[in-house]
This record gives C-alpha cells, structure tokens and sequence, in this order.
C-alpha cells in the first residue's frame, strides 16, 4: 500500500463530528461499528436507517416528522423521500439567532460587510415582506442575476421561506446564457445588481439585465441591488426597482416559514448548457438539506467556531452548499471577484485577515497556483487553517503533493465529487480517515457507488463508469418542463436500467478504498477505437513544471482518430521540440504507446465552463469543423478563437 500524505491524529479522529455519529448510531442499534468503512458498508445496506440517523443527529426542524422514510427504495427513479413530514428550508438554515458572525463578505474592490445571525434573520424578514405581498407565493420561481454577496443567500432564504423555488445564475453569465437557462422557468420575480469589479476593473449588468427581462417575460419585478453606486439609473430597465428602495424598512420581528411537504421543490438547477439547452433540474427541500448537512457535518468535519469559504459564484451548485452552513451556525466568508488579483496571494492573505479553518476551490485554482511557483505556506500565517476542500474537475497526485508541500503539512486535503445534478457528492473525504495522493478517500455515506465495465459488470483496479445503484434524497424529484420524467431517464437511467450512470470515468483502488476521478466518460478519446479518459493524459502532463494547464481532443483523420495535446504554457517556458518529446515519452512510459498525441500545440488559453470543469467538447467540436452552439456556457469563450483561428492548418497536416 502507498504511504498517505496525511494522517490524522488521534485526537484529530476523537473530536470528528462523524466520530461522534459512530457513536450515535452504535447506541441507536446496538452496534459496533468503529471505523468509516464499517460505517460506509451499515449506511448502503441500511439506507432507511442511515437517513432516520442523520434526520435526527442534525436535528433537522420540522412542523410535522415523516411517516416513513423511503416509499420504496426499489423505486429508481421516482422514490419518494421523508413522506409526510412539513418543514421549511430556510427555517432550518436560520435555527440561529444570535450575535455571532453568520457573513464575512470581501470584495476584490475592497468593500466589506459583516452580518451576524441576528442581523441575518432581520434582512432576511425585512425582504420576505414585500416578496409575500407582490404575490410570492408556493411554488413561484424567484431567480437571480446576482455575484457572490450578502444580499444573494438574503433573497435566496427571503424566498425559500415562502416556499418559493430558487434559481441563480452569477454575472459572469452573458445574457444568452441566463436567458437559455430562465426563459424555461418562467420566474417571476429577478433579483440583479448595477455591476460587478474583477480583475481591477467594474463591469456594468444593466444593459445585459435590460436584454434578460426582454427575453424572459414571465418576469414581474426587478429588484437590484446598489453594488458599484449609491443610486443606479435603472430607467432602460423595465420593471425595476431599487432593492434599498423594496425592503420593508419597519421589517417583521418574526419571518412566517411556509410548511411544506418534503419534496416540496427547493431549486432548479442547471446542467452546464455546453452541448445544447441546459437541463432544469429540480431538487427538493428536504432532500437537498439533509444531504447538505451529512456532507458539511459529517465529511467536511463543520462545527459553529469555524469560517468556511468557498472560491464559487452563485452559478456553481457549490454556492447551495456553501451557504447551508449557516444550519450548523458556521460563519461563511464570501468573496466577489477574481481570486488571483491583484495577485496569487490574494485568497491565502484572506485566510490569514478572517483565520479561515476551512478553505474550498478547485482543481483549476491549485494548479494555476503550481504554475505559477506559489508558496502559499511560506508567505502567509495559515494556522487557523485545518481543511482543504477541493472539486470541480480531478486533480493529479502532483496537485495533492503540492497542497501538502507548498500550502500546510497538517490539514485535511477533503478532495471531494459529485455533481450539480444531486447538489452534492458521490465520493468525498473523512477526518478520519489518511489522505492518499490523487484519491479521493472514499464514497460518500448512504451513496452506493460502483464502477460498471461496459457489460455492467461492478470492477476494482480498472478504469469504468460511475454509477449509483440506489436512491439518494438529493437525486432531482424531476426535471422542469418534463411531465412523463423522459429527460429525465435518458440522462442517467438509459444505459443500465434502474442504475444512475453519471457519467463519470473512475478507478476504485482496492488497496486503500479511495477512488480516482478520470474525467467524463461521455467525452472519451478513441484512437484505433481505443477507449482513453483525458485524465490519463493529463495526469502525466500536469507533472511538468513547463506546464500551465491542458487539454486534448480527438480530431477525426484518415478514417481513424489522432490525439491532439493543447497546452497552456508557465510564463517564461517555450515549447520546444525536446519538451514535445520529453511530454511524448512519458506519456509512452506512464501511460501507453496509444496515449501520445499526433501533434502537441501551444495554446493561450483552455476554456471552462463556470462550474470549473474544461470543456474538451468544444475544443473537439470545433477541430472536427462543428459548431459550439453555447458558448455562453463558458467562463471564457473568446479562448475557443484560437482553436478555431488554427483549424485550416490542423485539416492540412
């Protein structure tokens, strides 16, 4: 077996919270389970009890308890969760109400805000009053144009504790892509600011907010949000109004929780609209806020003395988790703007500023931070920090020796997976557990992952698909606009019947339990019909210091397929021949003959959708002379010019 990167103490392992669980469970049903796999293996073969155990461990607040846990757990998809029970998401998110700090929020310009819980539950009344009386009622989408600050969760909770459903799109989304994704859910209330700053400049939404409220017209009222000015001139906005201007100034001392069912719809979320219209899925209430708090109390080890903060945007599904926190009583720090300005230190210099305990981003943000030779640990005090929570897309054993080397020795490297389609994950860590390079440390609890060969067959030690074969309460209810569930069942269940497939390439390790994350099954490289996960190529690649960041795509040729390896170099590093050679031989030695590309180019740039995964798809596409039909999708569509600027040379060659 590998030696671990880290492994916790004992006195680490006694303070866990899922410690704590072990211990409740055993008492619960006379058991004696005292390790996580034992604990793993009691919560898939006892999903009903699993989940009693964790209503009752997070003390989730309900006006009436479920009859029954599960309908029919046989049922996949459509089993019913938590039935008969009325609760309210927001009540259970604003269980505090006292003078501690709920918000930090930072802002790349400098602004900064601090809310405590009290503070919190008095905006949030304060704009839950005015949303009741313009007809906010059950069921009503209330959607958001919004970045990451205060007023964001503010009108998410305003809404939710109505019954509301909520969606969100940051502003880093071009109007196209907010109108593919809102026009389908018809809201009826927007919530916006004048501007955004990133990257030292500001930019102005107006003008796209004017473009959003003409494309969707179910829209009834505007409401924005004075971020960049005092008093933006909202006059070429229809429907808008001043959010200072909105919220009921005499407030009500106690916000009225709506008690709804359990699978009373909670949000719409959207797929990353890459390859056509975004999916709306729909997820509900009780589902989403238990799987939130197995996930923040039991795998993230939260407790109410620490900050947890999140490099995300109220795009990314991680911005839901992030600001479930507030039901354990955390404080969450937010920062609007771009983590790396004016300089790599920014975010580690925000740990040291608010003593941050735990800090989430992605794989994107680390390697960036390799690229550039940072040395986080060296420069900053990062005491207060005790966790790193990392996703988005998988990260190389080099990224997980680099944390350990270059940020802190003594911390919990929480790599986590999952998706936007169960706002949560199928495979994260455990305090208590060591953390192994390029793993994450195993299946998230009640989650009964395998890996499917393509005959359906569950593997170890090989490369296979990701799959589900149980109902989790966080799965969508359905998906928006599709009444006889067929979207729904054609995006996971149409490979092997009543078995989620996510659509995930994976490698369980039998040796140490943890699971490497390959990238996406459904965008495999094929040559001489060869199956190849681009994760194999750029875990080798990544290694090289003159290495920025990559992507690969298979470009059809000569009746066959040939690998072409982009690569975003390090500042000051050339590609020159003897580095192509030296990338084709390791990919030859650590990987196979069949993994060296027919041509490595430099590239300025990789594209990204806002979820932080690289979009190989559109790289693809357009080397194959298709078209990229939403490039909206992407954090940064005017890198995809370069591929298609190459593309008559790369059809000559």
């Amino acid at each position: 077996m590998r030696k671990p990167l880290w492994t916790p103490s004992q006195e680490y392992v006694k303070r866990a919270n899922i410690t704590c669980f072990i211990e409740f469970v055993n008492r619960k049903y006379n058991l004696k389970i005292d390790s996580y796999n034992e604990l793993y293996k009691w919560s898939i073969e006892n999903i009903p009890n699993f989940w009693e155990c964790m209503w009752e461990f997070a003390q989730i607040k309900a006006s009436r308890k479920y009859d029954m846990v599960i309908d029919d757990l046989s049922r996949f998809p459509g089993a019913k969760w938590f039935v008969g029970a009325r609760l309210n998401f927001a009540e259970n998110l604003l269980r505090h109400r006292d003078n501690y700090p709920a918000f930090i929020f930072r802002g790349e310009n400098q602004k900064t805000k601090r809310l405590t819980y009290t503070q919190l539950y008095h905006s949030i009344a304060q704009l839950a009053k005015p949303l009741r009386e313009i007809g906010v009622s059950p069921g009503e989408r209330v959607a958001a144009y919004m970045p990451n600050i205060t007023e964001t969760p503010i009108a998410m909770l305003a809404a939710t504790s109505l019954g509301a459903i909520w969606s969100s799109c940051g502003t880093e989304l071009g109007p196209g892509a907010v109108i593919d994704r809102f026009s389908q859910i018809s809201p009826k209330v927007l919530f916006t600011v004048d501007g955004y700053p990133y990257k030292g400049k500001t930019f102005d939404v107006l003008a796209n907010v004017e473009k959003i409220v003409k494309g969707v017209p179910s829209i009834e009222k505007v409401v924005v949000v004075p971020y960049m000015r005092e008093k933006p001139n909202l006059a070429n906005v229809p429907k808008s109004v001043n959010y200072d201007d909105f919220i009921s100034l005499e407030g009500e001392n106690e916000i009225k929780f709506e008690q709804l069912p359990a699978d009373h719809p909670l949000y719409i979320m959207f797929s990353s609209g890459t390859t056509g219209k975004p999916k709306c899925m729909v997820q509900g209430a009780a589902g989403v806020l238990i799987n939130h708090l197995k996930e923040l109390i039991l795998h993230t080890d939260l407790r109410r003395e620490d900050r947890i903060f999140y490099i995300t945007s109220p795009s990314w599904m991680m911005w839901n988790w992030l600001i479930s926190s507030l039901a354990v009583g955390a404080t969450i720090v937010l920062y609007d703007g771009n983590p790396n300005y004016p300089d790599w230190g920014a975010m580690w210099k925000l740990v040291q500023e608010e003593k941050i305990t735990i800090f989430g981003c992605s794989a994107s943000y680390i390697n960036y931070l390799r690229s550039v030779g940072a040395k986080p640990g060296k420069v900053y005090d990062l005491s207060s920090l005790r966790e790193i929570s990392q996703t988005g897309s998988p990260l190389s054993a080099e990224g997980f020796e680099y944390v350990y080397r270059e940020i802190k020795e003594d911390l919990h490297f929480n790599s986590i997976s999952g998706g936007t389609d169960i706002n949560g994950c199928f495979a994260a860590g455990t305090p208590i557990q060591p953390v192994y390079a390029g793993e994450l440390q195993g299946p998230a609890l009640a989650m009964k992952i395998k890996a499917y060969d393509e005959k359906g067959n569950s593997v170890v030690d090989r490369e296979a698909e990701l799959v589900c074969e149980t109902p989790a309460p966080s799965m969508p209810i359905y998906f928006w606009n599709d009444p006889e569930g067929k979207k729904y069942g054609e995006a996971y269940f149409s490979f092997y019947p009543n078995v989620w497939r996510h659509g995930d390439w994976i490698l369980i390790h039998s040796d140490t339990g943890g699971i490497t994350f390959l990238g996406r099954s459904d965008f495999t490289l094929k040559p001489s019909g060869v199956r190849i996960g681009p994760a194999e190529i750029y875990s080798v690649v990544e290694k090289f210091e003159e290495i920025a960041d990559c992507v690969v795509a298979g470009q059809d040729w000569k009746g066959d397929q040939r690998i072409i390896l982009f690569v975003k170099l390090t500042p000051k590093f050339k590609l020159t021949e003897e580095l192509k050679d030296r990338i084709k031989k390791a990919l030859r030695e650590e990987a196979s003959p069949r993994h060296v590309p027919a041509l490595i180019i430099e590239a300025p740039d990789i594209p990204y959708t806002f979820n932080m995964k690289k979009v190989e798809s559109a790289v693809s596409n357009i080397i194959n002379g298709k078209p990229v039909t939403n490039r909206d999708a992407l954090i940064n569509p005017e890198s995809l010019d370069f591929y298609e600027k190459i593309l008559p040379e790369l059809q000559k060659e």
